[in-house]
């Protein structure tokens, strides 16, 4: 008995340990941590409802849902999609139902839920896919974008004369559609085929009434007395045509519309005043040879088109997620690698910082008084969490545990540094050490280059991507994130400093950190890597040509030839404006800047990632850069993601992706030959 009681009791206790122990947390684990998003409080400020993604391993997919926390209690989930996704939840005004888009069938259409749970209902049953929508002031229609519909013209054609397309001349523009909503119907649990016929969508004549001039609706806004709709349009729905976006008005009763702000340059519709008197919009004005890199213009407009005036003007940086409330215009901007809610004073334009008890805001909403706030937002070891409070933000209330995931997690140590680059400008990024970081050691050192280039790293517990930076922390090593010349949170200058030099000054800031830390005696100078998708792959494989420092590369979705770029990207004009010409106007600053043109001085061993279908960085960047580092007999694989765009954005391939870089650098900085496991 005693025995069975000894036994007993050390099973528990290393039971204990074990469960106290922590622990390096898998590949698999940190791609199935849950994250939070889109907080959006209910009118009168009571309940908050969220999206929680998830991670489906089964089907490959991520999933968000919406989960609700009602006065302040504990969230629970509200839909459940077993096919698609719920996103984009948005009250009505009178706060009984949270509508929201979710592909139930053939397309994604809204449909809607009571705040006490229960079914969703269908409200639309469009042919095309759904793509925004909004509440009238009275709940009583809600308004929607969707594609025109040219299905009929477009298989007439094929049949006559088989496929093709004509570039820049196929499309559909987005149009504004209104939907009934009439609960009384839902409720009658009426047959689909019946409430199809009853809860219909009737659309808006603007479109029809501008004198043949045929437009793209990119967003809209219902007025607060829902007499007038305020549309950003322009003329196709092509990506490079947002220069020529300009705002109206339309007015519902006389199904009339009027232009209001034709800059010759981008015009972004942002909101109402509260008194419906005035529009908030943010403006290129004239420039479209800059604004890809340059300060937006923040402006307010009467309706009648007086009053016309910039606001934020002493304010250096981009601000997005911009609302008007009574308590004034709100936004957030990028400050260093801190993100706070701005406040703009309507009248005199001045903006200054809320104190919020979080490092980084990632959206946030306001009832319809304006006086209570929900907001998502992290810290440099939290993972994203949802909070509510009361404005002016004095306290603030956590509504979620996401971080709690982490427990007996070995996870980053994230601190910012700064150091000089080549040509002076001082440059800051975000150093990760591991748990138990010893200052006396050297170790490998990973650089991981963000993109953009006007992206941002900061600190967090669990970077990663497709890249295994938790675990190779936990293997020993140090990892660098620099935010070089260009990114966003340091001002317009700043975001400026490679224009007609990227990649020669991106390469010299990740330089020159890793010369500051190996000055600083904590990094091993023969073990050192470096990697980066999209810019951050650019300056990857710009880095591959240009230097040798580094025993392994890894290039993401990187760009390798200027001049083969700009004729193949979707946008032509990003590269138009970085390097100020064309590949026939000045090919010597093509030449500069591309990681071909240097292609035998070559000698890091380079593996290059890349999905097959690619628009913003065509795959024979990555063939392009494969056949000269096999020409020069350079160590290299490419690995072409099947199905994949610019970005990698399923767990499994994830999963594949991460594994093959764990090996690359595996091998090259850390002498392992590494197996990717089969099962």
């Amino acid at each position: 008995m005693k025995n069975i009681f000894l036994i007993l009791l050390v099973s528990t206790y290393l039971g204990f340990l074990n469960a106290q122990t922590p622990k390096s947390p898998s590949f698999e684990d940190i791609i199935s941590l849950r994250s939070f998003y889109n907080a959006v409080i209910s009118p009168y400020g009571n309940h908050i409802v969220f999206e929680s993604q998830a991670t489906d391993w089964k089907e490959n997919k991520y999933d968000r849902e919406l989960w609700l926390s009602k006065n302040g209690g504990k969230p629970f989930q509200l839909t459940n999609n077993l096919k698609e996704s719920s996103t984009n939840p948005e009250w009505s005004p009178d706060g009984q139902w949270i509508a929201f888009l979710s592909k139930r069938g053939e397309k994604t259409q809204i449909h809607v839920i009571r705040v006490d749970g229960g079914e969703a209902f269908q409200v639309t049953h469009t042919d095309n896919n759904i793509k925004d929508f909004e509440w009238s002031p009275d709940s009583q229609k809600i308004a929607f974008l969707q594609s025109e519909d040219k299905s009929k013209e477009e298989k007439k054609r094929k049949e006559k004369y088989g496929g093709f397309a004509v570039e820049d001349e196929e499309y559909n523009l987005n149009q504004i559609w209104v939907a009934d909503f009439k609960p009384a119907q839902l409720n009658q649990k009426l047959r689909p085929d019946q409430l199809k016929d009853t809860v219909y969508a009737e659309k808006l004549k603007a479109k029809l009434l501008l004198d043949s001039a045929a437009f793209s609706i990119n967003r809209f806004k219902w007025s607060p007395d829902g007499k007038k709709i305020a549309m950003e349009h322009q003329p196709d729905p092509l990506i490079n045509s947002f220069f020529k976006a300009d705002i109206s008005i339309y007015d519902i009763a006389t199904k009339t519309h009027k232009l209001l702000i034709n800059n010759l340059s981008y015009d972004g519709l942002i909101d109402w005043s509260p008194d419906g008197d005035a529009i908030l919009y943010q403006t290129n004005l004239n420039d479209s040879i800059s604004n890809y890199y340059a300060n937006g213009k923040l402006f307010r407009i009467n309706t009648d088109g007086s009053q016309n005036k910039q606001l934020a003007a002493d304010f250096d940086e981009e601000i997005s997620r911009l609302k008007w409330t009574k308590n004034g215009i709100f936004g957030i901007a990028w400050q260093k690698t801190k993100r706070p809610i701005l406040r703009i004073n309507p009248e005199n334009g001045k903006t200054k910082s809320l104190a919020v008890n979080s490092e980084r805001i990632w959206n946030y909403s306001f009832s319809k008084d304006g006086e209570k706030i929900a907001y998502t937002a992290s810290n440099d070891n939290d993972l994203r969490e949802i909070y509510h409070g009361d404005y002016p933000l004095k306290d603030s209330r956590k509504i979620t545990e996401s971080t709690m995931q982490l427990n007996n997690w070995l996870v980053a140590k994230s601190e910012v540094i700064s150091w000089k680059s080549q040509d002076g400008a001082v440059i800051e990024g975000v150093l990760h050490k591991p748990q138990d970081y010893d200052p006396a050691k050297k170790y490998p050192l990973l650089v991981i280059i963000h993109g953009g280039p006007t992206g941002i790293s900061t600190p967090g517990p669990t970077p990663s991507y497709v890249y295994p930076m938790v675990q190779w922390l936990n293997k020993g090593a140090l990892i660098l994130r620099p935010n070089y010349r260009g990114s966003a949170g340091y001002g317009e200058a700043f975001r400026s400093l490679n224009v007609k030099n990227l990649g020669v000054g991106d390469a010299w800031d990740v330089l020159s950190g890793v010369a500051y830390l190996e000055d600083k005696g904590i990094i091993d100078g023969n073990k050192v890597g470096a990697m980066g998708w999209s810019q951050g792959g650019y300056i990857s494989a710009f880095l591959t040509t240009n230097s040798t420092i580094f025993k392994a590369i890894s290039v993401g979705a990187g760009i390798s030839n200027w001049m083969t770029y700009y004729v193949n990207t979707d946008i032509h004009p990003f590269t138009r404006q970085y390097l100020k010409g064309t590949p026939w106007s000045d090919k010597e600053i093509y030449e500069k800047t591309s990681p071909m043109t240097n292609i035998n001085n070559a000698s890091t061993p380079t593996l290059i990632q890349h999905g097959e279908f690619d628009k913003r960085v065509p795959v024979a960047n990555a063939y392009e850069l494969f056949q000269g580092l096999q020409d020069k007999e350079v160590k290299t694989e490419l690995i072409i993601y099947k199905g994949f765009g610019h970005g990698i954005n399923k767990p499994k391939e994830r999963l594949a992706a991460t594994w093959h870089n764990w090996k690359w650098f595996g091998k090259y900085i850390w002498g392992e030959e590494i197996e990717v496991p089969e099962e």
